[in-house]
């Protein structure tokens, strides 16, 4: 599966599947945004992965922690 910085959802998933270790609510964006460009199938653009998506995937993590 091909992931798009679109795929929030999924994206959020897979985060959360591989960093388990990790409280979404305290991570920064820097590291976020390689977290997620490094995902297996992830075959976007890194530098559309502005400040709004990431928060978007940030809040989904959350959510998918909870």
């Amino acid at each position: 599966m091909q992931l798009k910085w679109s795929d929030v959802q999924e994206i959020a998933i897979e985060l959360a599947e591989r960093k388990t270790d990790v409280d979404p609510r305290y991570v920064n964006f820097l590291d976020l945004h390689r977290w997620v460009v490094e995902l297996p199938g992830f075959a976007d653009e890194p530098g559309r992965g502005g400040e709004k998506v990431l928060e978007a995937i940030q809040s989904a993590w959350i959510e998918e922690a909870e």
